[in-house]
């Protein structure tokens, strides 16, 4: 075999040789240089705690003799020469135990430190603590110091909690293995225990070491393979990376305090030994400005120092510079609790104590109340308190025991909570916005949740909430309260400041009038007035400034000559039609019903206003749960009410337009098309301009269905809808004596202003309706913007004219923004429609918003074939939408995109193809979208350039998709093609 074909064998083998092979364990045994130029490469494949590993395995295998018997692993040169470089890479990382302990388990490491001990010819057979480390070579010392400072952090850790990882079941054949090294581990830390004690008499004699020690680097360890160490060289005081004295104490001083730390749980005497060691590293760091044989972490060792003032009581709360944690600490060694009280709420406002540290001060204190110390339950609660506003400052969930000490709170307590979150806000600079929002939130959730609603009432007139909740809020919040009120028994009196009403005075006038604001139960309402009217003689409709009845209502209401009747409907009316915006539908019909049965009495006219305004009641609670997925269809009753309405010609009755356009908008969203088309005077069309519109919009959608012929209604349609959008025009001569234009923005000649028109059409929510009037201003946009190369598409475009006698009369911009507007509303109704979504795209498209038109393009492509798990239909995906996906990919500055999309053209563009993949920044992934390249001829260019490049890895990817691509050729066109194949995923695989 040549070496071309070699070449093209191995790249049909690895798909994607773009990285280097990874370096195998026995090359190093080959090549005595080869492991230095590894460690000093920028990032080794393996890294070194990966190839210690390697090494140690390697040399830790046991072997099998003749007799098929296993044995220990043989004491030969390869196996001592694995342990040397695994001993050699540690070296080289200059024996940071931080970086070891991490990427070592506990047996390889501990394998490791004990070659360290071997082959620092540390004497066998004699412990550790009976050695003198002065006397000791350099390397030897140091090896000891090395491997029991190992012992006491393993300790510290292992008392640490540590998640187990568990094998997948993929893995139930390493069940084994991982309990093996279980066992191990269990085993090693049982022996490092039991030595523990020698180990730290081995350390602080090491603190008794006056000079600078030496620690074997990789020439030393060289030395001592090549048997050079005859000489003496090894153990000379020269010999490996030199630490000094105040380097080596830092460092045993650290791990000194943090075994004595971990043995303070069940010896409180040696906090006191690690808050020395740990106050002797502080000392130490500092005069070490730059050392590189110090590893520990400064953040843990803060706090280790912080811990041990606390637990030993060495705060000062005198010392000027103690921390905010040391007097926490000492005010609650001084029993001064109430002090931590006040120190929490200023920490709402400042926010320097981490949130598990204030949790921590509370478990503390109630430890304290279980083991019986008096007088501190108020003290938690308040803290409780307190860490509860935090969290509601910060937005956290709030704790279940400030929810417990919510379910029967006191006065006190409720009071306490106001002045904490006032005091919270209190600051000098204003409260950030969004600290506020949580506070009222929270505040406003307070007052929904408390039981007592005595204590709700007085927390709502807090200045507090009246200076966080907008009015609409707090009246929002007072009648859901008020909603609450009503299902006590009344009878029992549960509020006796409510309903128990003094004699008189000023002052009860203003608890009526507010009582007349929460209430919704209309018979509370007319004897609230009747108490009103009996203490002053004043209009009480007034009382509210929010009270709102209609205009075309108020000349009729406010012509009442009883006072009292007046301010009742008028009341009843208002409350009533503002449940409704607040879609509380049950307590609008009890006001609307009252209201009726009052004004039947005397009042005709505004008893038809009534029977009117339940109808928009109905309709909008039927339309509000229609929308909020309830299939159920309106019942015949409410039907024939609108029809009704509709009919409807008392001449006297003032009648709000708004019924009458959801009245329609109602008929068209149930399909009422043969009403509207057939069975509505012909003088209401002609009056009311959302039935004319409701008539054309029906006939329009029944014709769809029909030859061109029978359209007629859609060209009436399209001329109401054209002179929605038209402009007057008006001429006007200026100073000079020439002729001005001035154009005013709607034109009067239109059936209804553009802006009611949007509202009107953001009422329905009938497909073939909207799919109607998308159509219709997709058409009239392309007319008016005339650009044929930009279209934007959409169904039934046909019935539509394709030219305007008098364009210039069109408001460009209006039918833009009414298009856009259309667009958007359909797709929050059903955002899975495709047609509507590639409408959408192709706004984006012809307006230049590249990536959103390719996002909705995706997005039609997905929902009209199962996320791309089926075909994507050939009407969905055509060669315009291909095109313009290609067009907004290379905009993006995707090119390799680019080229695999030319692919699903029903001609190939080779061309644009080809342009692409000469574009050397692209911002995709470019030759990982290689592998969905399958056009020979655009793999035989890639091939071409990347050869032309000197590009050789890239080209050797494109010579083994091309190989694979020519091999394919032998397969069928229906293997090839049928859905579900490899090829045919292929093919989808770019546009998911």
């Amino acid at each position: 075999m040549s070496a071309e074909a070699a070449d093209r064998v191995a790249a049909v083998i690895s798909s994607r040789p773009s990285t280097p092979l990874q370096v195998s364990w026995f090359e190093f045994l080959l090549d005595g240089s080869l492991l230095e130029k590894h460690l000093q490469s920028p990032n080794p494949d393996p890294p070194p705690v990966q190839l210690i590993i390697q090494f140690l395995e390697q040399a830790s295998k046991p072997s099998v003799n003749e007799q098929n018997q296993v044995q220990p692993p043989a004491d030969n040169r390869r196996n001592r020469t694995l342990k040397l470089l695994a001993l050699k890479v540690a070296a080289h990382m200059k024996w940071d135990l931080d970086s070891l302990e991490k990427g070592l388990s506990i047996p390889v490491l501990n394998m490791l430190l004990n070659e360290l001990l071997c082959v620092s010819k540390v004497p066998a057979g004699v412990k550790h603590v009976d050695l003198d480390l002065s006397t000791l070579p350099p390397t030897t010392a140091m090896a000891v110091i090395i491997y029991n400072r190992w012992a006491i952090r393993t300790i510290v850790l292992s008392s640490f909690p540590e998640k187990q990882t568990k094998p997948g079941p993929h893995q139930m054949n390493m069940l084994n293995l991982v309990q093996q090294e279980k066992e191990m581990t269990e085993n090693i830390l049982s022996v490092l225990k039991e030595q523990a004690a020698d180990s730290i008499s081995v350390l602080e004699g090491a603190l008794r070491l006056n000079k600078g020690s030496y620690v074997h680097t990789v020439r030393t360890l060289d030395l001592l393979g090549s048997d050079a160490a005859a000489n003496g060289e090894t153990e000379s005081s020269t010999a490996g990376l030199r630490i000094s004295g105040e380097e080596l104490h830092c460092q045993v001083h650290y791990d000194l305090g943090g075994i004595f730390f971990q043995q303070g749980c069940t010896e409180q005497p040696a906090y006191e030994k690690a808050r020395e060691h740990f106050r002797t590293t502080k000392e130490l760091l500092k005069k070490l400005d730059e050392s590189v044989h110090v590893h520990l972490d400064e953040e843990r060792l803060a706090g280790y120092w912080n811990a041990c003032k606390a637990l030993t009581g060495a705060c000062d709360a005198a010392d000027p510079h103690m921390t905010r944690y040391e007097q926490i600490n000492s005010l609650i060694r001084a029993h001064d609790y109430q002090a931590v009280v006040e120190e929490f709420i200023k920490d709402n406002a400042s926010r320097c104590f981490p949130a598990h540290f204030r949790r921590s001060v509370l478990r503390e204190l109630l430890y304290r109340v279980q083991q019986g110390e008096p007088g501190l339950d108020e003290v938690c609660h308040q803290l409780c308190v307190c860490n509860a506003v935090r969290d509601a400052l910060e937005g956290e969930v709030l704790s279940v025991r400030f929810q417990q000490l919510l379910l029967r709170p006191s006065k006190a307590m409720v009071d306490f909570l106001l002045e904490v979150c006032r005091r919270s806000l209190d600051r000098d600079q204003p409260s950030d916005p969004a600290s506020r929002t949580n506070m009222a939130a929270f505040l406003r959730t307070l007052c929904e949740n408390l039981e007592d609603l005595s204590l709700a009432l007085s927390m709502t007139s807090h200045p507090l909430l009246v200076e966080l909740l907008r009015d609409e809020d707090r009246k929002l919040l007072m009648e859901q309260m008020r909603k609450r009120s009503a299902t006590v028994n009344l009878s029992a009196k549960p509020l006796p400041s409510f309903y128990d009403i003094p004699a008189s005075a000023s002052v009860n006038i203003g608890q009526l009038e507010q009582q007349l604001i929460l209430s919704l139960e209309p018979r509370r309402i007319r004897q609230i007035l009747i108490e009103l009217h009996g203490m002053a003689e004043r209009p009480f409709w007034r009382v509210n400034s929010k009270w709102e009845v209609p205009p075309d209502y108020i000349n009729v209401v406010l012509a009442i000559k009883d006072s009292l009747t007046k301010d009742l409907v008028y009341i009843l009316m208002a409350k009533g039609l503002h449940c409704i915006s607040i879609k509380d539908f049950g307590h609008a019909r009890q006001l609307f019903s009252a209201c009726l049965e009052l004004v039947t009495e005397f009042s005709p006219k505004l008893r038809q206003v009534m029977l009117n305004e339940l109808l928009l009641l109905d309709v909008r609670a039927h339309e509000t749960t229609a929308a909020e997925g309830s299939k159920e269809r309106p019942p015949p009753d409410l039907v024939s009410r609108v029809r009704g309405y509709l009919e409807m010609r008392i001449h006297d009755v003032p009648l709000r337009q708004v019924i009458g356009e959801e009245c329609v908008a109602f008929m068209l969203n149930w399909r009422e098309n043969d009403y509207l088309t057939l069975q509505v005077p012909p003088s209401l069309v002609m009056n009311n301009p959302y039935i004319k519109l409701g008539q054309l919009l029906a006939s329009t959608c029944k014709e769809l269905p029909g030859p061109k012929e029978s359209r007629r209604t859609a060209k009436e349609l399209w001329d109401v809808v054209v002179q929605v959008c038209s402009v007057s025009v008006q001429h006007k001569r200026s100073s000079d004596g020439r002729l001005g234009l001035i154009r005013q923005r709607e034109s009067s000649l239109g059936i209804m202003p553009r802006s009611k028109f949007i509202t009107f059409v953001k009422k329905l929510r009938e497909p073939l309706v909207l799919t109607t009037l998308i159509s219709l201003f997709v058409r009239l946009h392309s007319i008016v913007r005339d650009d044929i190369v930009n279209e934007v598409t959409a169904e039934h475009l046909s019935i539509w004219p394709s030219s305007l006698p008098n364009i210039q009369a069109v408001d460009v911009e209006a039918v833009a923004v009414t298009v856009k507007e259309l667009v958007t509303y359909a797709l929050t109704l059903n955002p899975n429609s495709q047609s509507w979504l590639v409408t959408q795209a192709d706004i984006y498209f012809v307006t230049n918003q590249y990536s959103a038109a390719l996002s909705f393009y995706l997005q039609a492509g997905a929902v009209c074939s199962d996320f791309f798990t089926k075909p994507v239909p050939p009407d969905v995906y055509t060669d315009q939408v291909l095109k313009r996906m290609i067009k907004c990919c290379s905009m993006m500055n995707c090119h390799t995109q680019v080229a695999v999309l030319c692919q699903f053209l029903r001609e190939v563009d080779y061309m644009t193809a080809f342009k692409a993949l000469q574009e050397q920044n692209s911002h995709d992934a470019m030759d990982s979208f290689y592998d969905y390249i399958w056009d020979v001829t655009i793999l035989e260019y890639l091939t071409h350039i990347h050869h032309k490049r000197g590009e050789m890895e890239k080209r050797q990817i494109a010579v083994s998709l091309q190989e694979e691509e020519g091999l394919s050729y032998i397969t069928s066109s229906r293997d090839q093609c049928e859905p579900g194949s490899s090829r045919f995923n292929r093919l989808l695989l770019p546009l998911r």
